[in-house]
């Protein structure tokens, strides 16, 4: 078994003290090995924000892209790098905002990766603005009146667009967002795990003392096979808010949408092969 002090380094944290993120990364360790995967078996590709320091924070293969642009990378990672685990990791303003086109049409993809988003409903980087799922009345630094805006609901774009693994955890229950971790990284295709993550300097409103109020895990009797079940419980928030696995099916994933994929490997880290050779005709 692979001891989670194998992903430690020595990097200096920089998220405020009583961060959710804290809760988000300690946990991933532990997911991970749990799993039994080696840091040299995972990459983690981000964005930017808070939430897209976490390669910064662990001993891992790490990618960090232009804001909103961690989903690409991850798609040509997932289709290209068969040996690696590959997971996409930022915040909801960078994941639902900048890079909401990308967020759309991974769902038609279905590349084989694991999506994280890390909600806390502000750009925590940049002083406390308004993200996409900022609830209305919300009042900022920027939107000192208040949000005027609906907010996004993350979960309904991903069952509409195509998604085969949907599920939603809470950075302040531990136990269930490693379940969650984990089953989205055994996924076969593209697993979204949408997490509540308070942001305890900029988001007064969605503390942790609130989500604790309402947050509570799907009944035993609801059926992730259930895409009008799943679509019914993604609408539910406010009182109640429901965590678990919403959605889950099996379909193709992206690499095998092309012959020029198909092979057991494209790029070959022990012998610095970078494409098979005959692979190239199909791209003259």
């Amino acid at each position: 078994m692979v001891d989670k002090k194998a992903y430690q380094n020595k990097e200096e944290i920089a998220w405020c003290p009583g961060c959710g993120n804290f809760a988000i990364r300690m946990t991933l360790q532990e997911a991970l090995a749990d799993l039994n995967l080696e840091p040299h078996q995972v990459l983690i590709a981000s964005g930017i924000g808070q939430a897209a320091k976490i390669p910064h924070y662990l001993k891992i293969n790490g990618f960090n892209g232009l804001h909103g642009r961690a989903i690409p990378v991850g798609t040509a990672l997932a289709a290209t790098r068969k040996d690696l685990k590959i997971i996409v990791e930022s915040g909801d303003g960078d994941i639902y905002g900048e890079g909401g086109n990308h967020f759309l049409h991974a769902f038609r993809r279905n590349p084989n990766m694991a999506l994280f988003v890390h909600n806390n409903q502000v750009y925590g980087l940049t002083k406390g603005q308004a993200s996409p799922t900022s609830e209305m009345g919300m009042k900022t630094g920027v939107q000192v009146k208040g949000v005027t805006n609906l907010p996004l609901n993350p979960l309904l774009l991903a069952l509409a667009g195509g998604a085969t693994f949907v599920a939603r955890s809470f950075a302040g229950d531990r136990k269930h967002l490693k379940s969650m971790m984990q089953q989205a990284i055994q996924h076969r295709g593209l697993a979204f795990l949408d997490i509540l993550q308070p942001c305890v300097t900029f988001n007064k409103i969605n503390t942790f003392q609130w989500y604790k109020e309402r947050v509570y895990n799907l009944e035993e009797d609801h059926n992730p096979e259930s895409w009008e079940k799943a679509l019914e419980k993604a609408r539910e928030w406010g009182e109640k808010i429901p965590t678990g696995i919403f959605y889950r099916k099996e379909r193709r994933i992206f690499a095998e949408e092309f012959p020029q994929l198909s092979r057991e490997e494209i790029y070959d880290p022990r012998e610095r092969v970078y494409c098979w050779p005959e692979l190239l005709e199909n791209f003259k």
